[in-house]
């Protein structure tokens, strides 16, 4: 029996730690679903700063994932295995995955779907599927972000920041976002933040304070690190959440851990990709249960600032390379002839 191949983007053959490695479209094995898998032919995914991490070596799938680019897609069922019941070929669906994203076809594990609304394409739900599930994960099940409570929110322009600034409002809590241009400020204002600061312009966490009249915020969704990590200490009220998602501002720093004590501070650090599989389920049904509703009726959306087609993946990073961008940057396989 001869294996069957799909076109799939992969980081090329003798790639280096660190480098700007090539990328490209090669044809590797077609996956095949295992007991309680379906089979999901990929129409369109989101490009994240996951991948040219992993495009450079910096962050590897974890054992056993895919080594396809690629941590979600949107796309329909192809083929369900005999264990499954709750999918059947033909369903829209849309969902997070540790790698296989960049693929024409991913085995994903049925518990771990979401149902794609009828309202959404399917690059609107490639749009949505990173972004929306690290929002609600980080903010609603991880800080317990609640009504009243105040967030404070970096790179408000960025995928996750949009799905963030609008799930934190349908929550009804006031967040206080940062962005790098006036532009980006006014459209994130638009979105529902009710304060916006230019980190270029002013310093954040003195604006932070005068917004707050000294008060400080309950919640911090930070992907910066460890060049933020004293401000936001100072800026946390009693009882505050610092959810680390991100490094882009290092990995290592001293503080001062008086404030964490003294104020009850809590510094959870989160991440997606490596959550083991009884977790994932969990989290998509939470998502099922609290986002979908909203995606459904409109009270969010997914904000898209471009599509590209999968030949054109290294324009595609190349443009999110730039930050210019404004919410999600989005593959679509198209009219591609394997």
């Amino acid at each position: 029996m001869s294996v069957q191949v799909m076109p799939a983007v992969m980081v090329r053959a003798g790639a280096k730690r660190g480098a700007w490695n090539e990328i490209g479209i090669e044809h590797v094995e077609k996956p095949s679903p295992g007991a309680m898998d379906v089979l999901v032919q990929i129409e369109a995914c989101s490009v994240n700063r996951a991948d040219l991490l992993q495009r450079r070596g910096l962050y590897p799938p974890p054992p056993g994932a895919s080594q396809v680019l690629g941590l979600d897609f949107a796309g329909y069922v192809t083929e369900v295995s005999a264990g499954v019941s709750e999918w059947a070929e033909g369903d829209r669906v849309f969902g997070i995955v540790a790698g296989g994203g960049y693929g024409r076809y991913a085995s994903v594990a049925a518990n771990s779907l979401v149902r794609i609304p009828e309202n959404l394409s399917f690059t609107e739900a490639a749009a949505a599927a990173e972004v929306f599930f690290t929002a609600y994960y980080n903010l609603f099940v991880q800080a317990e972000l609640d009504q009243g409570e105040t967030l404070l929110l970096h790179g408000g322009g960025s995928g996750v920041g949009t799905a963030a600034v609008q799930l934190a409002k349908s929550r009804g809590a006031r967040t206080v976002v940062t962005a790098g241009s006036a532009e980006k400020l006014q459209r994130v204002l638009e979105l529902g933040a009710d304060y916006g600061i230019n980190y270029k312009e002013e310093d954040f966490a003195a604006r932070v304070k005068e917004i707050t009249e000294g008060g400080g915020v309950d919640v911090v969704l930070d992907w910066i690190g460890a060049s933020y990590l004293a401000k936001h200490l100072d800026l946390l009220k009693k009882r505050g959440r610092l959810v680390l998602i991100g490094l882009m501002g290092g990995s290592t720093g001293e503080i001062n851990l008086a404030p964490v004590v003294s104020k009850r501070l809590k510094i959870i650090g989160s991440v997606l990709r490596t959550q083991s599989g009884e977790e994932k389920a969990r989290i998509a049904r939470g998502f099922s249960e609290t986002v979908l509703p909203l995606l459904a009726s409109g009270k969010v959306r997914p904000i898209i600032d471009r599509i590209f087609v999968m030949e054109d993946v290294e324009k595609a990073h190349d443009y999110l390379k730039k930050g210019e961008h404004f919410g999600k940057v989005v593959l679509t396989w198209g009219s591609f002839e394997s």
